[in-house]
């Protein structure tokens, strides 16, 4: 059995194709902030005849390969939801996994990520999380607060509409506090009042797993974003797939509500 999970978490070597798709971004023309919603661990799992918590566990090789690879190509923002809000509903044993698989993941990493220059951030109603969760995302923003490279974006216990009601109390209580006045509300304060103040939108949305809904993630800053979706587990996604992303979004003619210019 340990035999058949270690198979099934490998992951090929760099392939010619992996290599072809490289050389065929454009670096001047990268998506500065790219979006991912972490889909299928559970499925994948379960077609496989195995429990969900592995599903997960395979989903964190996934995780680590594509910041791995933002990373190295210069991606400047990437932003995973790994817990939402209603993820809460699920069974408390599974729950309990994900937290314990978030602080894994954090100690085990941070000095690989340091390494690379990688920042770790997180969005979300942080302190709701477990005490030992916000502990180990506590350490890593310290040891990593300093770092210039790729800034890891974790969602958790995150929400769009709970993000949104929470920037709408922050404004509320400036106007009440008369900090501001009703009339100097606009989007730029909105977009200041968000977890994601001081972030560039996302200009790429990939969600694994086959669906097509954005499940209640970053409805304010998807506004413009592309998206790209794949059939493909989230612990089958590849390094592959990331660059054939990526490449789409290349190819793709971004008007913002105008007309061609001729």
């Amino acid at each position: 059995m340990l035999r058949k999970i270690t198979s099934l978490f490998s992951r090929p070597k760099v392939t010619a194709d992996e290599n072809t798709l490289l050389q065929s971004i454009d670096r001047n023309k990268l998506p500065q902030h790219i979006a991912i919603i972490m889909d299928g661990n559970g499925r994948w799992a379960q077609r496989r005849g195995m429990p969900r918590s592995l599903g997960h566990r395979a989903g964190v090789e996934s995780l680590r390969n594509i910041v791995k690879l933002c990373s190295e190509i210069g991606i400047g923002y990437l932003t995973c939801y790994a817990f939402s809000t209603e993820n809460w509903k699920r069974p408390q044993k599974e729950v309990s996994y994900l937290m314990d698989l978030l602080v894994e993941y954090l100690e085990k990493e941070v000095v690989e990520l340091h390494k690379n220059n990688v920042r770790v951030n997180a969005i979300g109603r942080l302190e709701e999380l477990p005490q030992r969760a916000q502990e180990a995302l506590q350490a890593a923003f310290q040891k990593t607060k300093n770092n210039t490279g790729l800034t890891l974006n974790l969602a958790l216990n995150y929400g769009g509409r709970t993000e949104i009601t929470d920037a709408v109390i922050k404004i509320a209580n400036m106007v009440k506090s008369n900090e501001m006045e009703v009339a100097n509300i606009n989007d730029k304060l909105i977009c200041d009042s968000l977890y994601t103040a001081g972030m560039p939108d996302p200009e790429l949305l990939i969600r694994p797993s086959g669906e097509c809904r954005i499940s209640n993630f970053l409805l304010w800053q998807l506004a413009y974003t592309e998206f790209w979706l794949a059939d493909v587990m989230w612990p089958d996604f590849q390094r592959y797939h990331l660059l054939q992303a990526i490449i789409g979004f290349q190819r793709r003619e971004r008007r913002f509500g105008g007309l061609n210019k001729k």
